[in-house]
Protein backbone atom coordinates (compact mmCIF):
# COMPACT_ATOMS: atom_id res chain seq x y z
CA UNK A 1 0.00 0.00 0.00
CA UNK A 2 1.83 2.66 -0.82
CA UNK A 3 1.29 6.87 -2.01
CA UNK A 4 1.84 7.33 -5.92
CA UNK A 5 4.72 10.11 -4.62
CA UNK A 6 7.45 10.07 -3.93
CA UNK A 7 8.91 10.43 -0.05
CA UNK A 8 10.76 13.17 1.46
CA UNK A 9 13.08 11.94 4.53
CA UNK A 10 12.00 12.81 8.13
CA UNK A 11 14.34 15.19 9.98
CA UNK A 12 15.96 14.19 13.34
CA UNK A 13 13.83 16.57 15.02
CA UNK A 14 10.40 15.85 14.06
CA UNK A 15 9.39 13.14 16.69
CA UNK A 16 6.34 11.66 15.97
CA UNK A 17 3.43 12.61 18.27
CA UNK A 18 2.66 10.06 21.32
CA UNK A 19 0.01 7.04 20.08
CA UNK A 20 1.57 7.10 16.49
CA UNK A 21 3.01 3.99 16.92
CA UNK A 22 -0.15 2.26 17.75
CA UNK A 23 -1.36 3.91 14.81
CA UNK A 24 1.02 2.55 12.35
CA UNK A 25 0.53 -0.73 13.55
CA UNK A 26 -3.63 -0.41 12.53
CA UNK A 27 -2.28 0.73 9.22
CA UNK A 28 -0.09 -2.58 9.13
CA UNK A 29 -3.10 -4.44 10.46
CA UNK A 30 -5.70 -3.51 7.92
CA UNK A 31 -3.55 -3.66 5.25
CA UNK A 32 -2.96 -7.55 6.08
CA UNK A 33 -6.49 -7.42 6.14
CA UNK A 34 -7.63 -6.29 2.81
CA UNK A 35 -4.67 -6.55 0.83
CA UNK A 36 -3.34 -10.36 2.22
CA UNK A 37 -6.73 -11.76 2.68
CA UNK A 38 -5.46 -12.11 6.58
CA UNK A 39 -8.05 -12.81 9.21
CA UNK A 40 -7.60 -10.14 11.76
CA UNK A 41 -6.86 -11.84 14.33
CA UNK A 42 -4.20 -13.99 12.97
CA UNK A 43 -2.64 -10.86 11.40
CA UNK A 44 -2.87 -8.53 14.61
CA UNK A 45 -0.30 -10.85 16.18
CA UNK A 46 2.49 -9.79 13.94
CA UNK A 47 0.88 -6.42 13.06
CA UNK A 48 1.22 -5.14 16.99
CA UNK A 49 4.16 -6.83 18.24
CA UNK A 50 6.14 -4.84 20.46
CA UNK A 51 3.07 -2.67 21.45
CA UNK A 52 1.35 -2.36 25.78
CA UNK A 53 -1.60 -4.29 26.13
CA UNK A 54 -3.55 -1.25 26.13
CA UNK A 55 -2.20 0.28 22.81
CA UNK A 56 -2.27 -3.35 20.96
CA UNK A 57 -6.38 -3.02 22.12
CA UNK A 58 -6.75 0.03 20.86
CA UNK A 59 -5.36 -0.74 17.70
CA UNK A 60 -7.28 -4.11 16.84
CA UNK A 61 -10.50 -2.03 18.31
CA UNK A 62 -9.47 1.20 15.40
CA UNK A 63 -9.48 -1.43 12.28
CA UNK A 64 -12.45 -3.79 13.82
CA UNK A 65 -14.36 -0.52 13.89
CA UNK A 66 -13.04 0.72 10.53
CA UNK A 67 -13.81 -2.83 9.10
CA UNK A 68 -17.27 -2.71 10.23
CA UNK A 69 -18.04 0.99 8.92
CA UNK A 70 -16.05 0.93 5.71
CA UNK A 71 -18.50 1.32 2.86
CA UNK A 72 -20.13 4.29 5.08
CA UNK A 73 -16.67 6.16 5.95
CA UNK A 74 -15.51 5.74 1.61
CA UNK A 75 -18.30 6.80 0.91
CA UNK A 76 -17.66 10.24 2.72
CA UNK A 77 -14.40 10.63 1.63
CA UNK A 78 -15.52 10.24 -1.84
CA UNK A 79 -18.21 13.14 -1.54
CA UNK A 80 -15.11 14.92 -0.49
CA UNK A 81 -12.64 14.98 -3.19
CA UNK A 82 -12.84 15.94 -6.40
CA UNK A 83 -11.41 12.95 -7.55
CA UNK A 84 -11.84 8.95 -6.20
CA UNK A 85 -8.89 7.99 -4.21
CA UNK A 86 -7.86 4.35 -5.10
CA UNK A 87 -8.55 1.44 -2.98
CA UNK A 88 -5.13 0.55 -2.49
CA UNK A 89 -2.99 3.91 -1.67
CA UNK A 90 -1.72 4.33 1.77
CA UNK A 91 -3.90 8.37 1.87
CA UNK A 92 -7.68 6.06 1.89
CA UNK A 93 -6.23 3.97 4.62
CA UNK A 94 -5.69 6.30 6.80
CA UNK A 95 -8.36 8.43 6.24
CA UNK A 96 -10.52 5.36 7.27
CA UNK A 97 -8.75 4.76 10.20
CA UNK A 98 -8.87 8.31 11.33
CA UNK A 99 -12.59 8.56 10.67
CA UNK A 100 -13.00 5.63 12.65
CA UNK A 101 -11.70 7.45 15.39
CA UNK A 102 -13.35 10.27 14.91
CA UNK A 103 -16.66 8.77 14.28
CA UNK A 104 -17.19 5.67 15.98
CA UNK A 105 -14.65 5.41 18.65
CA UNK A 106 -15.07 9.30 19.53
CA UNK A 107 -11.03 10.04 19.96
CA UNK A 108 -10.71 13.44 20.08
CA UNK A 109 -9.79 15.49 17.16
CA UNK A 110 -6.84 16.93 17.99
CA UNK A 111 -5.22 13.29 18.84
CA UNK A 112 -6.84 11.86 15.68
CA UNK A 113 -4.92 14.50 13.24
CA UNK A 114 -1.82 14.39 14.87
CA UNK A 115 -1.26 11.04 14.70
CA UNK A 116 -2.76 10.39 11.09
CA UNK A 117 -0.30 12.91 9.59
CA UNK A 118 2.95 11.41 10.31
CA UNK A 119 1.23 8.13 8.57
CA UNK A 120 1.56 10.02 5.06
CA UNK A 121 4.92 11.73 5.72
CA UNK A 122 5.62 12.43 1.70
CA UNK A 123 2.46 12.07 0.53
CA UNK A 124 -0.74 14.17 0.33
CA UNK A 125 -0.80 15.57 3.85
CA UNK A 126 -2.77 18.62 3.02
CA UNK A 127 -5.62 16.01 1.26
CA UNK A 128 -5.56 14.15 4.51
CA UNK A 129 -5.62 17.38 6.86
CA UNK A 130 -8.23 18.71 4.52
CA UNK A 131 -10.62 16.11 4.73
CA UNK A 132 -10.41 15.78 8.53
CA UNK A 133 -10.69 19.48 8.92
CA UNK A 134 -14.04 19.04 7.07
CA UNK A 135 -15.30 16.19 8.62
CA UNK A 136 -15.22 18.33 11.75
CA UNK A 137 -16.35 21.78 10.52
CA UNK A 138 -19.54 20.06 8.76
CA UNK A 139 -20.34 17.29 11.68
CA UNK A 140 -19.70 14.51 9.76
CA UNK A 141 -22.02 11.61 11.17
CA UNK A 142 -22.39 7.73 9.85
CA UNK A 143 -25.96 6.02 9.52
CA UNK A 144 -27.58 4.39 12.36
CA UNK A 145 -26.35 1.30 10.93
CA UNK A 146 -23.59 0.14 8.59
CA UNK A 147 -23.98 -1.05 5.21
CA UNK A 148 -22.69 -4.67 4.30
CA UNK A 149 -20.20 -5.04 1.73
CA UNK A 150 -22.51 -4.96 -1.61
CA UNK A 151 -21.22 -8.47 -2.90
CA UNK A 152 -22.21 -10.13 0.95
CA UNK A 153 -25.60 -7.88 0.99
CA UNK A 154 -26.47 -9.35 -2.46
CA UNK A 155 -25.20 -13.58 -1.63
CA UNK A 156 -27.45 -13.02 1.43
CA UNK A 157 -30.23 -11.52 -0.02
CA UNK A 158 -30.86 -14.35 -2.90
CA UNK A 159 -30.34 -16.90 0.62
CA UNK A 160 -32.19 -15.13 2.93
CA UNK A 161 -34.25 -12.06 1.78
CA UNK A 162 -33.67 -8.34 2.18
CA UNK A 163 -35.60 -8.65 5.47
CA UNK A 164 -32.41 -10.65 6.87
CA UNK A 165 -29.62 -8.36 5.14
CA UNK A 166 -31.10 -5.43 7.00
CA UNK A 167 -30.99 -7.01 10.39
CA UNK A 168 -27.71 -8.37 9.53
CA UNK A 169 -27.06 -5.32 8.86
CA UNK A 170 -28.17 -3.66 12.14
CA UNK A 171 -26.51 -7.14 14.17
CA UNK A 172 -22.98 -5.84 12.37
CA UNK A 173 -23.12 -2.37 13.92
CA UNK A 174 -23.94 -3.18 17.29
CA UNK A 175 -20.52 -4.63 19.97
CA UNK A 176 -21.66 -7.94 20.71
CA UNK A 177 -23.14 -8.97 24.66
CA UNK A 178 -21.08 -11.58 26.42
CA UNK A 179 -22.38 -15.11 27.20
CA UNK A 180 -21.10 -17.17 29.98
CA UNK A 181 -21.92 -20.77 29.59
CA UNK A 182 -21.36 -22.82 33.11
CA UNK A 183 -20.28 -26.13 33.93
CA UNK A 184 -23.28 -26.32 36.65
CA UNK A 185 -26.04 -24.21 36.96
CA UNK A 186 -25.02 -21.32 39.55
CA UNK A 187 -26.89 -20.51 42.64
CA UNK A 188 -29.88 -18.67 42.76
CA UNK A 189 -27.83 -15.80 44.49
CA UNK A 190 -25.12 -15.80 41.81
CA UNK A 191 -25.18 -13.54 38.68
CA UNK A 192 -28.06 -12.17 39.80
CA UNK A 193 -28.33 -9.43 37.58
CA UNK A 194 -27.05 -11.23 34.22
CA UNK A 195 -30.15 -12.41 32.47
CA UNK A 196 -30.36 -16.02 31.49
CA UNK A 197 -31.85 -17.56 28.17
CA UNK A 198 -31.02 -21.09 28.53
CA UNK A 199 -29.89 -23.19 31.27
CA UNK A 200 -26.06 -23.19 32.17
CA UNK A 201 -26.20 -19.37 30.49
CA UNK A 202 -25.95 -15.83 31.74
CA UNK A 203 -25.62 -12.74 29.36
CA UNK A 204 -23.40 -9.54 30.51
CA UNK A 205 -22.94 -6.04 28.92
CA UNK A 206 -19.67 -5.83 26.21
CA UNK A 207 -16.65 -4.19 27.45
CA UNK A 208 -16.42 -6.28 30.84
CA UNK A 209 -12.48 -7.39 31.55
CA UNK A 210 -12.80 -11.31 31.57
CA UNK A 211 -10.22 -11.91 34.29
CA UNK A 212 -11.65 -9.47 36.68
CA UNK A 213 -15.08 -11.26 36.59
CA UNK A 214 -16.18 -13.41 39.62
CA UNK A 215 -15.40 -16.60 39.38
CA UNK A 216 -12.79 -16.97 36.27
CA UNK A 217 -10.28 -18.37 38.51
CA UNK A 218 -11.90 -21.04 39.47
CA UNK A 219 -13.05 -22.03 36.00
CA UNK A 220 -16.67 -22.59 36.37
CA UNK A 221 -17.82 -20.97 33.44
CA UNK A 222 -16.40 -19.96 29.83
CA UNK A 223 -17.13 -17.38 27.32
CA UNK A 224 -19.31 -18.93 24.33
CA UNK A 225 -22.01 -17.48 22.02
CA UNK A 226 -25.52 -18.81 22.85
CA UNK A 227 -25.67 -19.91 19.36
CA UNK A 228 -22.31 -21.74 19.85
CA UNK A 229 -23.82 -23.81 22.76
CA UNK A 230 -26.41 -25.26 20.92
CA UNK A 231 -24.45 -28.30 18.81
CA UNK A 232 -23.52 -29.71 22.64
CA UNK A 233 -27.30 -29.23 23.72
CA UNK A 234 -28.00 -31.21 21.28
CA UNK A 235 -26.57 -34.56 22.38
CA UNK A 236 -27.51 -34.39 26.42
CA UNK A 237 -26.32 -35.97 28.81
CA UNK A 238 -23.36 -38.18 28.01
CA UNK A 239 -23.62 -40.29 31.19
CA UNK A 240 -20.21 -42.03 30.26
CA UNK A 241 -20.83 -42.58 26.70
CA UNK A 242 -17.55 -41.34 24.38
CA UNK A 243 -17.96 -38.57 21.93
CA UNK A 244 -15.96 -37.35 19.58
CA UNK A 245 -15.48 -33.88 19.47
CA UNK A 246 -14.17 -32.52 15.98
CA UNK A 247 -11.99 -29.72 15.31
CA UNK A 248 -12.61 -29.02 19.21
CA UNK A 249 -10.09 -26.07 19.60
CA UNK A 250 -10.67 -23.63 21.85
CA UNK A 251 -12.75 -25.66 23.26
CA UNK A 252 -16.59 -24.17 24.29
CA UNK A 253 -18.04 -27.63 23.28
CA UNK A 254 -15.50 -29.90 24.54
CA UNK A 255 -16.40 -28.58 28.07
CA UNK A 256 -19.79 -28.13 27.81
CA UNK A 257 -19.88 -32.24 26.18
CA UNK A 258 -17.32 -32.94 29.57
CA UNK A 259 -19.59 -31.03 31.90
CA UNK A 260 -22.33 -32.81 30.74
CA UNK A 261 -20.86 -36.28 31.64
CA UNK A 262 -19.28 -37.37 28.62
CA UNK A 263 -16.25 -39.61 28.00
CA UNK A 264 -14.84 -36.73 25.69
CA UNK A 265 -12.23 -36.97 22.62
CA UNK A 266 -11.32 -33.88 21.57
CA UNK A 267 -9.46 -33.33 18.02
CA UNK A 268 -8.09 -30.32 16.61
CA UNK A 269 -5.01 -29.74 14.04
CA UNK A 270 -3.58 -26.76 14.93
CA UNK A 271 -0.73 -27.21 17.72
CA UNK A 272 -1.70 -23.59 19.34
CA UNK A 273 -5.09 -24.11 19.46
CA UNK A 274 -4.70 -27.62 21.44
CA UNK A 275 -2.69 -25.05 23.83
CA UNK A 276 -5.46 -23.19 24.05
CA UNK A 277 -7.98 -26.15 24.44
CA UNK A 278 -5.97 -27.88 27.05
CA UNK A 279 -5.27 -24.42 29.14
CA UNK A 280 -9.39 -23.94 29.23
CA UNK A 281 -9.14 -27.18 30.58
CA UNK A 282 -7.09 -26.80 33.06
CA UNK A 283 -8.80 -23.62 34.39
CA UNK A 284 -11.88 -25.26 34.14
CA UNK A 285 -11.30 -28.59 35.41
CA UNK A 286 -12.68 -30.49 33.66
CA UNK A 287 -11.70 -33.99 32.10
CA UNK A 288 -10.97 -34.94 28.47
CA UNK A 289 -8.52 -36.51 26.53
CA UNK A 290 -6.99 -33.73 23.54
CA UNK A 291 -5.28 -35.13 20.89
CA UNK A 292 -3.45 -33.13 18.00
CA UNK A 293 -4.62 -34.48 14.48
CA UNK A 294 -5.97 -33.72 11.53
CA UNK A 295 -9.56 -35.24 11.01
CA UNK A 296 -8.75 -36.55 7.07
CA UNK A 297 -5.97 -38.76 8.18
CA UNK A 298 -6.37 -39.39 12.16
CA UNK A 299 -8.73 -42.52 12.87
CA UNK A 300 -10.39 -42.73 16.58
CA UNK A 301 -9.81 -46.26 18.58
CA UNK A 302 -13.02 -48.01 17.43
CA UNK A 303 -16.14 -46.87 17.26
CA UNK A 304 -18.12 -43.85 19.46
CA UNK A 305 -21.51 -43.24 20.70
CA UNK A 306 -21.68 -39.36 19.29
CA UNK A 307 -19.48 -36.80 16.55
CA UNK A 308 -19.56 -33.56 16.95
CA UNK A 309 -18.53 -31.96 14.28
CA UNK A 310 -17.97 -27.80 14.28
CA UNK A 311 -16.85 -27.95 10.93
CA UNK A 312 -14.19 -25.24 9.34
CA UNK A 313 -16.10 -22.44 8.01
CA UNK A 314 -16.09 -19.00 6.42
CA UNK A 315 -17.17 -17.66 9.81
CA UNK A 316 -19.77 -15.44 8.09
CA UNK A 317 -22.27 -15.74 11.04
CA UNK A 318 -19.92 -14.54 13.33
CA UNK A 319 -19.05 -10.91 11.77
CA UNK A 320 -20.30 -9.37 14.39
CA UNK A 321 -17.57 -10.01 16.65
CA UNK A 322 -14.95 -10.61 13.53
CA UNK A 323 -15.96 -7.75 11.17
CA UNK A 324 -13.17 -8.51 9.14
CA UNK A 325 -14.79 -12.14 7.64
CA UNK A 326 -17.25 -9.75 5.29
CA UNK A 327 -14.36 -8.03 3.73
CA UNK A 328 -12.61 -11.35 3.14
CA UNK A 329 -14.44 -13.97 2.15
CA UNK A 330 -15.74 -14.41 -1.21
CA UNK A 331 -17.48 -17.44 -3.49
CA UNK A 332 -13.95 -19.09 -3.77
CA UNK A 333 -13.62 -19.46 -0.05
CA UNK A 334 -17.05 -20.69 0.46
CA UNK A 335 -17.04 -23.19 -2.12
CA UNK A 336 -13.59 -24.45 -0.68
CA UNK A 337 -14.86 -24.74 2.45
CA UNK A 338 -17.97 -26.79 1.56
CA UNK A 339 -15.41 -29.30 -0.09
CA UNK A 340 -13.47 -29.44 3.30
CA UNK A 341 -16.86 -29.90 5.01
CA UNK A 342 -17.79 -32.30 2.52
CA UNK A 343 -15.38 -34.52 2.99
CA UNK A 344 -14.99 -34.71 6.94
CA UNK A 345 -18.52 -35.91 7.41
CA UNK A 346 -18.11 -38.46 4.90
CA UNK A 347 -15.45 -39.22 7.11
CA UNK A 348 -16.85 -38.98 10.37
CA UNK A 349 -19.45 -41.40 9.36
CA UNK A 350 -17.65 -44.24 9.70
CA UNK A 351 -16.80 -43.44 12.95
CA UNK A 352 -20.15 -44.05 15.11
CA UNK A 353 -21.93 -47.10 16.40
CA UNK A 354 -25.26 -47.84 15.35
CA UNK A 355 -27.69 -45.86 15.88
CA UNK A 356 -24.91 -43.34 17.18
CA UNK A 357 -25.89 -39.24 16.65
CA UNK A 358 -23.87 -36.71 14.67
CA UNK A 359 -24.23 -33.18 14.72
CA UNK A 360 -23.06 -31.50 12.40
CA UNK A 361 -22.23 -27.48 12.80
CA UNK A 362 -20.99 -24.33 11.17
CA UNK A 363 -21.09 -20.29 12.38
CA UNK A 364 -21.62 -19.48 8.13
CA UNK A 365 -24.80 -17.73 6.89
CA UNK A 366 -24.15 -19.70 3.79
CA UNK A 367 -26.34 -22.42 3.01
CA UNK A 368 -23.54 -24.15 0.61
CA UNK A 369 -21.92 -24.82 4.27
CA UNK A 370 -25.27 -25.96 6.13
CA UNK A 371 -28.55 -26.85 4.84
CA UNK A 372 -27.37 -27.92 1.17
CA UNK A 373 -24.24 -29.57 2.87
CA UNK A 374 -26.61 -31.94 5.03
CA UNK A 375 -29.14 -32.33 2.06
CA UNK A 376 -26.28 -33.50 -0.06
CA UNK A 377 -24.79 -35.37 2.68
CA UNK A 378 -28.40 -37.44 2.91
CA UNK A 379 -28.19 -38.03 -0.39
CA UNK A 380 -24.79 -39.88 -0.51
CA UNK A 381 -25.76 -41.83 2.70
CA UNK A 382 -29.81 -42.75 2.31
CA UNK A 383 -29.79 -44.51 5.33
CA UNK A 384 -28.95 -41.89 7.29
CA UNK A 385 -32.00 -39.59 9.23
CA UNK A 386 -32.55 -36.75 10.48
CA UNK A 387 -33.22 -36.57 13.99
CA UNK A 388 -34.99 -33.13 15.07
CA UNK A 389 -34.08 -30.88 17.92
CA UNK A 390 -36.81 -30.50 20.42
CA UNK A 391 -38.19 -27.54 22.04
CA UNK A 392 -36.56 -28.80 24.99
CA UNK A 393 -32.86 -28.80 23.73
CA UNK A 394 -33.42 -25.45 22.89
CA UNK A 395 -33.54 -21.86 24.23
CA UNK A 396 -37.26 -19.89 24.30
CA UNK A 397 -36.95 -18.26 21.07
CA UNK A 398 -35.31 -21.21 18.76
CA UNK A 399 -37.00 -23.67 17.23
CA UNK A 400 -35.74 -26.28 14.38
CA UNK A 401 -37.27 -25.52 11.22
CA UNK A 402 -39.46 -27.61 8.63
CA UNK A 403 -36.41 -29.95 8.23
CA UNK A 404 -35.60 -30.55 11.72
CA UNK A 405 -32.46 -28.21 11.28
CA UNK A 406 -31.70 -24.67 13.73
CA UNK A 407 -30.73 -22.31 12.01
CA UNK A 408 -30.12 -18.84 13.75
CA UNK A 409 -29.88 -15.96 11.71
CA UNK A 410 -29.62 -11.90 12.30
CA UNK A 411 -32.57 -10.56 13.87
CA UNK A 412 -33.29 -13.77 16.25
CA UNK A 413 -33.29 -12.52 19.84
CA UNK A 414 -32.77 -8.83 18.69
CA UNK A 415 -34.41 -7.33 21.69
CA UNK A 416 -32.37 -9.29 24.44
CA UNK A 417 -29.09 -8.83 22.53
CA UNK A 418 -29.07 -11.34 19.34
CA UNK A 419 -27.15 -14.25 18.23
CA UNK A 420 -24.57 -15.43 16.04
CA UNK A 421 -25.54 -16.89 12.72
CA UNK A 422 -25.42 -20.77 13.24
CA UNK A 423 -26.29 -24.01 11.18
CA UNK A 424 -26.66 -27.24 13.62
CA UNK A 425 -28.26 -30.59 12.39
CA UNK A 426 -28.49 -33.93 14.44
CA UNK A 427 -28.12 -36.70 11.80
CA UNK A 428 -28.18 -40.68 13.10
CA UNK A 429 -26.17 -43.41 12.00
CA UNK A 430 -28.15 -46.64 10.59
CA UNK A 431 -29.19 -49.42 13.21
CA UNK A 432 -26.77 -52.32 13.07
Amino acid sequence: MADRRPRRGRGPAEADPPGTGLRRAALRLIDAVLRRGDPLDVASHAATQGLAPADRAFAIAIVSETLRWMGDIDALIDGATSQVLPDDVKSRAVLRLALAQLLVLKTPPHAVVATALPLVAGGPRRLVHAILSRAQQDGWELPESANLPEAVAERWAGQWGEDIVAAAATAWSIAPPVDLSFAVEPGADEWIDAPTLAPLHRRLPRGQAVEAMPGFGEGGWWIQDLAASLPARLLGKGEGRRVLDLCAAPGGKTMQLAAAGWDVVAVDSSAKRIVRLADNLARTGLPAEVVQGDVRKWEPEGRVDAILLDAPCTATGISRRHPDVLHRIEPRQIEEMAALQAELLDRAAGWLKPDGRLVYATCSLEKAEGENQVAAFLERHPDWVIEPASPDELPDGIEPDASGFIRTLPGMLADVGGLDGFFVAKLRAPSA
